[in-house]
């Protein structure tokens, strides 16, 4: 199935995840210019009458990108949305989108068909992002336009499943958009998930590592030098399991191969769930694709590094298959 129309200027096809914490409109700008889609958490606008000013500032700064560079437009942009309980500002948050018309809505953890109502009312498009065939079933069921499938290995809140079963489900019953999230973090990558069915790759943890993410250098200089060993899968920190660098759970003065469980009730999306550390803030988020990442730059050169990769990855495709 096409991409809708609102997808039809990238560079690449793939989608910045959202990041909590590290996504602000330095980064959403970047990556928009540069091709991609970029995207934020509603929650990392801090207080809830900033996100009104992020949209603006995106909204404006990519119209007038639009304007000077008409031989290369930017890419939409999309803002994130926490679903679950514990997100006391959701309604807020849709009003501020409604005013600026967000082209992408990523909706996570929780699948409501008002909410998918709401976007739609003012022309937006709805992924919702899942980790296995049964939460796929009922985002679409509720409404949704597309799919995030989070499969094993993606940074932050991800799945237990490989991307090949993942996908192999989906595609079964689903022909709409499909964003492909696990361990993506080169141009190889990206076209290995759309030869398994995938429309985009949905990228995160190697735009921690530029030059215009709000996380401090550390975690920058922890991306550069970890690779998928440094990984571990806990649910100690906010309920949900997710994957987090070693070196940050060391460094909270815990044992990262001997972790509790972790308690959802206790979700807030920065005090823990079970835990003293701070998700995010100091149990640092990242996937298994993070060994690709080489050094610390722009947003815009990372989507050249991309798109080079991606490039080359075809014409070696075309050579092994006589195409």
């Amino acid at each position: 199935m096409p991409l809708p129309a609102v997808l039809g200027h990238l560079r690449l096809p793939v989608i910045g995840s959202p990041l909590f914490i590290i996504s602000g409109p330095d980064l959403v700008i970047a990556q928009c210019k540069a091709g991609i889609v970029g995207s934020f958490p509603a929650l990392n606008a801090r207080p809830q009458s900033l996100l009104d000013e992020w949209l603006h500032r995106i909204t404006e700064e990519l119209a007038a990108h639009d304007r000077d560079h008409p031989e290369a437009p930017s890419a939409p942009y999309a803002v994130n949305h926490i679903v679950h309980r514990s997100n006391d500002r959701l309604e807020a948050d849709l009003h501020s989108c409604a005013k600026w018309k967000v082209p992408l809505v990523i909706n996570s953890l929780g699948a409501r068909e008002e909410l998918n109502q709401a976007a739609h009312s003012w022309g937006g498009f709805v992924f919702h992002d899942i980790i296995n065939n049964r939460f796929a079933r009922k985002a679409i069921e509720k409404g949704a336009d597309g799919l995030v499938a989070v499969a094993a290995g993606a940074g932050g809140h991800a799945g237990r499943l490989s991307p090949f079963a993942l996908m192999q489900e989906i595609r079964e019953w689903f022909d709409g958009p499909v964003a492909l999230s696990g361990a993506i973090a080169c141009g190889r990558s990206i076209l290995a998930a759309q030869a398994m069915g995938a429309d985009l790759a949905y990228i995160g943890s190697p735009w921690i590592a530029s030059v215009e993410a709000n996380a401090p250098e550390p975690y920058k200089q922890a991306i550069v030098d970890s690779g998928a060993d440094d990984i571990v899968y806990s649910s100690l920190f906010t309920g949900v399991h997710g994957n987090y660098l070693r070196p940050s759970i060391i460094a909270a003065g815990m044992d990262p191969d001997n972790l509790p469980e972790g308690d959802l009730s206790a979700m807030d999306f920065g005090s823990g769930g079970g835990s003293k550390a701070k998700a995010w803030k100091d149990i640092w988020g990242a996937g298994q694709g993070i060994g690709a990442v080489k050094a610390v730059t722009p947003a815009a050169e990372q989507v050249a590094r991309l798109a080079a990769e991606y490039a080359e990855a075809k014409r070696e495709l075309a050579v092994l298959t006589g195409t």
